[in-house]
């Protein structure tokens, strides 16, 4: 009988969770019906909030100007973070995030400790972020009909309301939309990300008929300290990659496109981040973002002189927040159905909708406790709960790739694949995939490889002996374009 310590530290073998799922032969309880695009808004469509339209209020007294080098800090700290998600999800396309790569690279134990973190994550950070869309709404409201949603319809019962009402109904609406189905969720989220951006892109665009030199002369009055401390108010705004890994069983191939992905999401978030910041302070003197509400919009009416502005972004914020709520609220409750499979939680999570293909009443359940949180507590006490799970997510993803890599707990290498009797000429031995090589990937022979051909499961990346002890250039077969 296995000792206590034993089951706590047992992890679950990649190949094993690969074959539940499907990762290589394309079968699984989920269907594939996600690509590149719709994965990399799902990314994009999960980091890009709120934050960005009112960070600078707080970064900018902190660092001046030179926000901008805080932005691109943080981006390459979140890069550091998103690299290794990256390497993960390839190594272990399956949905659970960080729980199932901690449950493969440091046991069962790390990986409760990390799911109760990320459950806290993403359901309280669901609730914050659907809290705020209330503010929004009525500020879109009352600029372009004039009304607005009373106060005890729309605050929680601690900040002078009964009910938040619209948080409650936009997690509604995130649910039923789940609940339809994957691929729909998927095509309505790339729609508002694409919006989400074009808001963006127009505050840039008419932001720099206001640029103004002087207001980039003293470019960082606090230093490298105030650049510094910026980057950390500033890195939050980047929290929310991981959710491209909670789809590895909905995506196609989820080898290849979960870190493309990843990458596509976080250059173009850095990109859109960077530019706003630069044409915000440009725009406008530093002192005047202490305690700005509606910082982007206050900017662009004083460029324009007219208050459209600030309903344009009050628009692109509630589609933002539309668009966030629905990635994490699916996030969780593809963390609580691997969970669900592993034992860890009832089996209800588990359970497939025939006609769907999703879970429905995980969703349902999900949903429900978010909008109780959402229409009950106030914004702040629940964005202060948000942090530790995020925090310790990345920690555990950061230590999961040394971990992968030095005991190669049974991953399959990125390496050369093809049949054994298409390279049985090209001085290369074989053997069967499971196994961890110590060799670099042998680019060169196989540049692009068919799935079918993949999925054979041979591995080439050992040069047998032949003249000069040195590697094939290609096989014929690459040569003659037939691979």
């Amino acid at each position: 009988m296995a000792t206590l310590r034993s089951q706590l530290l047992r992890r679950k073998p990649v190949t094993a969770m690969a074959a539940e799922t499907g990762a290589d032969s394309g079968a699984g309880e989920l269907t594939r019906t996600i690509g590149l695009f719709q994965l990399s808004m799902i990314g994009i469509g999960g980091v890009i909030g709120t934050g960005i339209f009112f960070v600078l209020a707080q970064a900018v007294p902190m660092a001046g100007p030179a926000v901008v080098w805080s932005f691109v800090i943080a981006g390459v700290v979140a890069g550091l973070t998103a690299v290794c998600y990256a390497e993960l999800a390839s190594a272990v396309p399956v949905s659970g995030s960080s729980y199932s790569y901690a449950y493969a690279t440091m046991g069962e134990l790390a990986a409760m400790v990390v799911a109760s973190c990320l459950l806290l994550e993403y359901g309280v950070s669901t609730a914050a972020v659907a809290v705020g869309w209330s503010q929004y709404l009525n500020q879109f409201l009352g600029n372009l009909f004039g009304i607005r949603i009373p106060e005890v319809l729309s605050a929680a019962p601690d900040a002078g309301g009964w009910l938040n009402l619209p948080a409650v109904v936009l997690v509604g609406l995130c649910a039923l939309l789940l609940i339809r189905g994957t691929s729909e969720s998927a095509k309505v989220n790339a729609i508002m990300v694409v919006t989400k951006l074009c808001v963006l892109a127009l505050f840039v665009v008419i932001g720099v008929l206001g640029w103004n030199s002087n207001n980039l002369a003293n470019f960082a009055p606090y230093g490298i300290s105030g650049v510094y401390g910026a980057a950390g108010v500033i890195f939050f705004t980047f929290v929310g990659l991981d959710a491209v890994s909670t789809a590895g069983e909905e995506v196609k191939n989820p080898r290849r496109t979960m870190p493309l992905a990843i990458m596509i999401a976080l250059v173009t978030v850095t990109v859109m981040y960077v530019a706003t910041a630069l044409v915000a302070v440009a725009a406008q003197p530093a002192d005047k973002f202490k305690e700005q509400e509606a910082g982007l919009a206050a900017i662009l009416q004083d460029v324009v002189g007219a208050s459209w502005p600030g309903t344009v972004l009050a628009a692109g914020a509630i589609i933002s927040i539309f668009s966030v709520t629905l990635v994490v609220l699916y996030g969780q409750t593809r963390i609580l159905f691997a969970m669900s499979r592993d034992g860890l939680v009832p089996s209800v999570f588990h359970k497939v909708n025939p006609r769907t293909i999703t879970p429905v009443r995980n969703t349902v359940i999900v949903s429900v406790a978010v909008a109780v949180l959402a229409g009950l507590i106030p914004i702040d006490l629940l964005s202060e709960m948000t942090s530790i799970g995020t925090l310790v997510a990345f920690i555990v993803v950061s230590v999961g790739v040394i971990v992968l890599r030095r005991k190669a707990v049974g991953t399959v290498a990125p390496r050369c694949y093809g049949s054994q009797a298409e390279y049985a000429g090209a001085g290369f031995s074989t053997r069967q995939v499971g196994k961890q090589s110590t060799l670099p990937p042998c680019s060169r022979i196989a540049r692009r490889v068919p799935p079918d051909i993949r999925r054979q499961g041979v591995v080439f990346d050992r040069p047998s002996a032949h003249p000069g002890g040195r590697r094939t250039s290609r096989p014929a077969d690459h040569r003659a374009g037939r691979i």
